[in-house]
C-alpha cells in the first residue's frame, strides 16, 4: 500500500501499558481471537495452538527490540483509520448526515472498555457503549505467521472491518441486530450474528474502493492480500484448522468464501446500499 507520508488521524488513543476493568455490555467484531475461541468452546478442540499459546492469546511486546516495528504500525493504523475517516465522512454527507469518527484504542495484551475488560486473545474488537475500536498490535503478527494472511492492506482489512461496526452502530443497525437477536434461539441469533460480520466485511469493501479508486492506496496485489486475510478467518477455516468438523449452525462470523464474497462487493461496488447481508436469500 502507498500509505507511508499520509495524513494519520488524531482518533487513536495509545493505552499500550494500560489496564482496568468496567461493567460488561455487548462488544462486537471479536476478531479472529474470539472466533477461535467459540470454535474451542462449541467442538471441545485445543485452540491454543491456534492462538499461539496459553493463557491470554498473543503476548505482548516485552522488548525495546520491538517498538520501532509498533512504532511503525501505530503510524500504519493511524493512516488507515484517518482514511476511513475520509471515506465514510464523504458518503454520510452525501446522504446529508454527519459522520462521528470513532475512537482506535491500541493496547497490549489487555484492555478496559466500555464492554468490558478484555484480553488479546479475542483480537480486535469494537464497542458500540463507547465508540471505538480495540486492537493489540501483535495481532498483526498472528494474522501473518499462524494464519497465512501477511501483508498491509491484509493489516487496513482488520482495522477497516472494525469501523465498519462503527457504521453499524451510527445507522442504528447494531442495536437492531441485538434486540432481534434476545428474543432468537441460539442457531437463530447466530445466523443474524453472521449476517452483522458480513455486511461490516462489504464495508471493509466500500472503504477499499473509495481508498483504491480516488487516493490510488492500493499497489498490485494488495486486493489478493485483503481477500486471503477475509478467507482465513472464516469459521469453517478456523474449525477445520483447530480439528473439528465444520459445524453452520455454530457460525458467528460467516464462511471464507461468504467473508470474500461480500468484502468483494463492497469493493467492486463502492456503495453501502449494496451491503444489505440482511435481505432474503443473503448471505
Amino acid at each position: 500500500m502507498r500509505w507511508s507520508g499520509r495524513r494519520e488521524s488524531n482518533n487513536v488513543e495509545d493505552h499500550r501499558g494500560g489496564g482496568g476493568g468496567r461493567p460488561a455490555k455487548l462488544a462486537i467484531g471479536g476478531g479472529l481471537g474470539l472466533v477461535v475461541l467459540i470454535v474451542g468452546a462449541l467442538l471441545g478442540v485445543d485452540t491454543q495452538s491456534l492462538l499461539g499459546g496459553g493463557g491470554a492469546g498473543p503476548s505482548a511486546p516485552t522488548s525495546g527490540a520491538q517498538a520501532p516495528l509498533n512504532d511503525e504500525q501505530k503510524r500504519f493504523v493511524s493512516v488507515i483509520l484517518a482514511d476511513t475517516e475520509q471515506t465514510w465522512g464523504a458518503l454520510f454527507k452525501a446522504q446529508g448526515k454527519r459522520y462521528q469518527e470513532p475512537k482506535l484504542v491500541l493496547f497490549e495484551g489487555q484492555v478496559a472498555s466500555a464492554c468490558g475488560h478484555q484480553s488479546a486473545a479475542v483480537g480486535p474488537f469494537y464497542c458500540p457503549a463507547d465508540q471505538k475500536a480495540y486492537l493489540d498490535l501483535t495481532f498483526f503478527g498472528d494474522l501473518d505467521r499462524r494464519f497465512g494472511a501477511p501483508g498491509d492492506f491484509a493489516r487496513a482489512y482488520v482495522v477497516a472491518h472494525e469501523i465498519g461496526h462503527h457504521v453499524q452502530n451510527l445507522l442504528g443497525t447494531s442495536t437492531d441486530v441485538h434486540r432481534k437477536r434476545q428474543a432468537m434461539g441460539k442457531v437463530e441469533g447466530n445466523r443474524m450474528a453472521v449476517r452483522l460480520e458480513l455486511q461490516a466485511d462489504c464495508y471493509a469493501g466500500v472503504w477499499a474502493h473509495a481508498a483504491h479508486r480516488e487516493r490510488k492506496l492500493l499497489e498490485p496485489g494488495d486486493l489478493e492480500e485483503g481477500l486471503r486475510a477475509a478467507s482465513a478467518i472464516g469459521d469453517d477455516t478456523l474449525q477445520k484448522r483447530g480439528g473439528g468438523r465444520v459445524q453452520p449452525e455454530s457460525w458467528t462470523h460467516g464462511s471464507s468464501a461468504q467473508r470474500v464474497k461480500w468484502f468483494r462487493r463492497g469493493f467492486e461496488t463502492g456503495q453501502p446500499s449494496a451491503c444489505d447481508t440482511f435481505a432474503v436469500g443473503a448471505p
